[in-house]
């Protein structure tokens, strides 16, 4: 079980909200905390949403971001520490999981787009949204709440809960939109560098240990937290999948072939990254390599296409008729 500190979900505080979708089921405690969301609407049943020990923002979102030059940053980051690199309109900004561990979500805007950088420790998730949505420009915060073991985000305009593994909308006044994902590479702080000379990296508030990581080996437990679902077959609950869409290879069946081409979509592995959720020290993780997920254009070239690196119990809980492809 991953260690945690009073910044993080607290072991051991776990309850399950009973209600049904759609019934004034929820603990009155819930309305007090989000006033102005209306939990009468809702897409999933209320007995899926777990607490993780920790109100709402007591994992605190980034929504003033700020950011240093590559030079700078390297002072502190290892050059093989994992990054979320997003490159938009011609402006680059890396977002280390080193600082996203420990908040979750980052509120930013990058090349005039403003974008959602968020992270799930608890699936390995990492994924960028455009944060708007019918030319309303939303904020996200954390709930405190998880689903499948994934991080629950709650819009700050009308307190809609959002799951964070599919951006789609499943509690409140929202609910059944969806976030449009936006292209970004998990990869090394030094292959980000490589490719974005003229980026900038995000910043922790100097408040928090970063660079450690509160969740030592849990890439190598058996069971993942906080989830009593089903498991999926052929591959350990914790082992990291690559998701296209609603798809997903292995990440060992690309370690060792180094490419797959799966009709027009291509994804290559190479080494040089930590994992963030091995060792206490994220920049001595274990090396779970560098992913590139592309899609051949009508031109012949290939273009970044949205992916994530998860664990394989996530995928399989949220897409549960979908394959992992194995061989």
């Amino acid at each position: 079980m991953p260690r945690r500190n009073a910044l993080c979900w607290i072991a051991g505080l776990i309850f399950v909200i009973s209600a049904t979708p759609g019934l004034a089921q929820w603990p009155e405690s819930l309305t007090r905390e989000f006033p102005k969301a209306d939990f009468s609407i809702s897409a999933v049943d209320w007995s899926e949403v777990r607490s993780g020990g920790v109100p709402r923002d007591r994992i605190p979102a980034i929504d003033r971001p700020q950011a240093v030059s590559l030079a700078e940053a390297a002072k502190g980051l290892g050059p093989t520490e994992p990054v979320v690199g997003l490159v938009i309109n011609g402006e680059a900004r890396a977002y280390p999981l080193r600082v996203l561990i420990w908040h979750e979500i980052a509120n930013d805007e990058l090349g005039g787009v403003p974008v959602a950088v968020t992270y799930c420790p608890l699936c390995n998730t990492a994924v960028v949204f455009d944060r708007r949505l019918d030319d309303q420009v939303h904020d996200f915060g954390t709930t405190g709440r998880l689903r499948n073991s994934d991080l629950i985000m709650y819009d700050r305009q009308t307190e809609t809960w959002w799951q964070q593994f599919v951006g789609q909308a499943i509690i409140g006044t929202l609910t059944g939109s969806e976030l449009r994902m936006i292209p970004a590479r998990l990869e090394s702080f030094e292959n980000f560098s490589e490719r974005a000379p003229e980026g900038t990296v995000l910043v922790g508030d100097a408040a928090r240990p970063y660079g450690q990581n509160p969740y030592v080996h849990y890439d190598s437990a058996p069971r993942p937290f906080l989830y009593s679902g089903p498991m999926p077959d052929g591959i350990a609950p914790l082992a990291r999948v690559v998701r296209i869409g609603a798809e997903a290879w292995s990440l060992d069946l690309l370690r060792a072939n180094g490419e797959v081409v799966a009709g027009d979509l291509r994804i290559t592995w190479t080494p040089g990254q930590n994992s963030a959720l091995d060792a206490q020290i994220i920049a001595e993780g274990m090396d779970v390599g560098n992913v590139i997920a592309q899609q051949k254009q009508a031109d012949g070239t290939w273009s970044d296409v949205p992916y994530s690196v998860d664990f394989a119990f996530a995928f399989a809980a949220f897409y549960p008729d979908a394959p992992i492809h194995l061989e």
